[in-house]
C-alpha cells in the first residue's frame, strides 16, 4: 500500500470519532497515525498594540493554549491504549498561518484525513483542507457523515477531465485502484480534440491503467443541464461507488485560496468518501 502514514487534525472542541476514524484507516493497510492538535489564536480586537495592552485579550490566548494542553493530552491518552502506531502534536497559530502549519505538517505523511467531526467544523475545516492541498504536495480524503470509509475499495469511480490535477489523483491512489473489482472513469461532457480527451474521450487514460492491472471501464456522461458535481455524485449512487477518485482544481493568490466549482462543490458536499489531489 502507498499509504504508510496518514494524518488527521483535530481542535479542542472537536470529539474522537475522526480519531477512531483515522486509526480504523491504519489498522486497514497498517500505516502509521499522525494527528495535529490544533488551536487557532484569538486575533487581536483592537490592533497590534492593543492586544500587548489587553487583559482581556491575554486570557482568552490563555485559555485557548490551556484547552490546547489539555486535548493534547487526551488525544495522547486515547491513542496510547489504541493498537495504531501513532504519534501526536500540537500547534497553536495565528489565523493567517494556520493552513501553512498544517501543509508543513502534512508534507511528512502520505493523505490527510478529513472526517466528519472536521468537515462540520466551520473554522477549521477550510485551514486543514486549504492547507493539505496546497502546501502538502499530498492528497487528502474526505468521509461526510454516514459514510463508509476504506482504503481498500471494491468499486472506484475517478473522476477524469483530462488535467494535470485528475493525472495527480490517478497516480497517487493506483495502489488503491488496482486491486479494485472496478473502476469506472468517469467524464461529464468530454471534449474529444487533441487540446482535451483526444480523438476518443477517456481510452488514453483507460490504458495507462490497465497497465497497472486497474479492471476498468470509461463511462461517457451528459451534464444535461445539471452541474458536474451533481452528475458525478448520482453516478457514484447509481454504480454503488465506495471510493470517488479527483484532481482538486484551484490557485492561491497572496495567501487567497481559490477552488474551482467542482472542487468547491465537492468539499461543501461529497456525498461519498472523496480522495482528491492537486
Amino acid at each position: 500500500m502507498l499509504f504508510k502514514t496518514l494524518l488527521t487534525v483535530t481542535g479542542a472542541d472537536q470529539g474522537d470519532d475522526d480519531l477512531r476514524l483515522a486509526a480504523g484507516l491504519c489498522e486497514e493497510i497498517d500505516a502509521h497515525l499522525s494527528v495535529l492538535v490544533l488551536v487557532i489564536a484569538a486575533p487581536p480586537s483592537g490592533g497590534e498594540y492593543a492586544a500587548v495592552v489587553s487583559p482581556a485579550w491575554l486570557a482568552e490566548r490563555e485559555a485557548e493554549m490551556e484547552r490546547l494542553e489539555e486535548r493534547n493530552s487526551v488525544v495522547s491518552k486515547m491513542l496510547s491504549a489504541s493498537r495504531t502506531s501513532s504519534d501526536v502534536s500540537c500547534d497553536y497559530p495565528e489565523q493567517s498561518w494556520a493552513d501553512e502549519i498544517i501543509g508543513r505538517r502534512a508534507r511528512y505523511t502520505d493523505l490527510t484525513v478529513v472526517g466528519p467531526e472536521m468537515l462540520a467544523s466551520h473554522t477549521l475545516k477550510e485551514k486543514v483542507v486549504v492547507g493539505a492541498l496546497f502546501s502538502s504536495g499530498k492528497p487528502i480524503l474526505l468521509v461526510p457523515k454516514g459514510t463508509r470509509a476504506t482504503l481498500k475499495p471494491k468499486r472506484v469511480l475517478v473522476a477524469w477531465d483530462a488535467s494535470l490535477e485528475a493525472s495527480r489523483a490517478v497516480r497517487e491512489s493506483l495502489d488503491i485502484l488496482a486491486p479494485a473489482d472496478e473502476v469506472r472513469v468517469v467524464m461529464v461532457d468530454p471534449i474529444d480534440d487533441e487540446r482535451h480527451h483526444g480523438a476518443e474521450p477517456g481510452a488514453d487514460v483507460a490504458t495507462y491503467l490497465s497497465r497497472h492491472g486497474v479492471k476498468v471501464a470509461v463511462d461517457r456522461l451528459p451534464s444535461s443541464n445539471h452541474s458536474i458535481a451533481d452528475v458525478l455524485r448520482q453516478h457514484a449512487i447509481d454504480t454503488g461507488t465506495e471510493l470517488m477518485v479527483m484532481g482538486a482544481y484551484g490557485h492561491s493568490r497572496l495567501r487567497e485560496r481559490i477552488f474551482g466549482g467542482v472542487t468547491r462543490s465537492m468539499i461543501e458536499e461529497p456525498g461519498l468518501p472523496v480522495l482528491m489531489a492537486r
